[in-house]
């Protein structure tokens, strides 16, 4: 674990050779491509004024030349309180005020986070209750403003009928977080990230008779919006990746991403990249990249903007069954930095061509895979932010680009 892709060794001497060659050599694993090493520079996540303990970041972000950074502060006797920052370098970090306004949202961790011009939104969940299931809400800010919990109904996000809320973005026509319900892949829309609309059921984007969807990320693509996740197909135990489009957030088309016969998958992650968006997830045993494409599909498929289908256009890493997963898509121009996990350890991977090629990119410190780790990023013009968990200290690095990538 993990396994790797290879390929029939070659044997160029004799005949004598080719024969024995073919006989007894076994695969060869695809060479590794040399790793991307970062000039990385630590840097600190100051705590807000009278707290203790230490920070558990969880996810980062960038708008123009503004850098989000969002997670929780744990105390010495293990209790969470949300928390977020925010810089103008990637390099010098300040607290953001947070005002909660419930009994959990006092408790919460920040795990997601989407911005825009006029500001910033985050997902935050605490577990509790009878059940022990996730106490999820929204939270918002504005320039001048704290960071605030949008309080709401219980069951906009939990319930009977809740299963998770996972990522969110934001774009012209407002905030859409993805996520799944009982009836599968589900939305919650807002135009101002103050309060969200649920959608559940929809046409195309839930469950039917091909079988039970999930939506696990959002991109905000032109004035609309792509959604990715996977199908389930009834009686099956093997998913197969989707994506989804939709101008208002209201209609959805639905489009299944092309894999080799008989792999399975899902798309965990998607971004807007110049060229068009791209989406990465585990298929057998690598992980994929797709782009969006003008002449691979059927205009009644057209999953994005003028764009007829999908294409799969690059590979990467080693991914095993059941345990690989794509924990983060960030992009800046046609440079992609992607996060991924083995079951073993945390990866950090670098596209300089739109996805078609990918670096491993050395981090400072290992980090586990699993448990309370974790591993984010967030990419610029001149070098990358990464913030890393191992469940007992957390860190933050700028690590400057090598001048051949920018």
């Amino acid at each position: 674990m993990p396994s790797a892709r290879v390929r029939p060794a070659l044997v160029a001497v004799t005949a004598a050779a080719l024969l024995l060659g073919a006989c007894h050599a076994g695969p060869r694993p695809l060479p590794v491509p040399a790793p991307l090493r970062p000039q990385w520079r630590a840097v600190e996540l100051t705590l807000p004024a009278g707290a203790v303990g230490r920070a558990v970041p969880r996810d980062a972000v960038r708008c123009g030349a503004r850098w989000y950074v969002v997670g929780g502060l744990i105390d010495p006797a293990g209790e969470t309180r949300p928390a977020a920052w925010s810089s103008s370098d990637g390099v010098s970090w300040s607290p953001i005020p947070v005002r909660a306004q419930t009994f959990y949202g006092r408790q919460h961790v920040l795990y997601a986070v989407a911005c825009r011009g006029d500001g910033m939104a985050a997902l935050g969940a605490k577990t509790g209750g009878v059940h022990g299931n996730p106490r999820t809400g929204t939270w918002v800010w504005r320039p001048g403003g704290p960071l605030r919990e949008a309080p709401a109904a219980f069951e906009l996000f939990g319930g009977p009928r809740a299963v998770f809320a996972s990522r969110l973005a934001a774009g012209p026509g407002g905030w859409l977080i993805a996520g799944a319900r009982v009836d599968g892949a589900a939305v919650w829309a807002s135009p101002d990230a103050e309060g969200f609309v649920l959608r559940e059921g929809v046409d195309e984007l839930g469950s039917d008779g091909r079988g039970r969807t999930a939506a696990y990320d959002v991109a905000a693509v032109g004035p609309g919006w792509l959604v990715v996740g996977s199908l389930l197909p009834p009686g099956g135990t093997a998913r197969a990746p989707l994506a989804w489009f939709s101008a208002d957030g209201r209609v959805w088309r639905r489009v299944a991403l092309p894999v080799p016969e008989g792999a399975a998958g899902a798309a965990e992650r998607a971004a807007a990249a110049d060229g068009g968006p791209v989406v990465v997830g585990p298929v057998g045993d690598r992980f994929a990249v797709w782009r969006a494409c003008d002449d691979c599909g059927s205009p009644s498929a057209a999953p994005v903007g003028t764009a007829q289908g999908w294409r799969r256009v690059g590979g990467f890493g080693a991914a095993g069954p059941g345990v690989s997963s794509v924990d983060a898509l960030a992009a800046s121009g046609r440079r992609l930095v992607a996060v991924t996990g083995d079951g073993a350890q945390r990866r950090l991977w670098m596209s300089r061509d739109g996805g078609a090629s990918w670096l491993p990119v050395i981090t400072s410190v290992p980090v586990p895979d699993g448990g309370d780790a974790a591993l984010a990023v967030a990419v610029g013009d001149d070098g990358l932010f990464v913030v890393t968990d191992d469940g007992k200290t957390s860190r933050a690095w700028w690590g400057a680009l090598p001048v051949v990538d920018r």
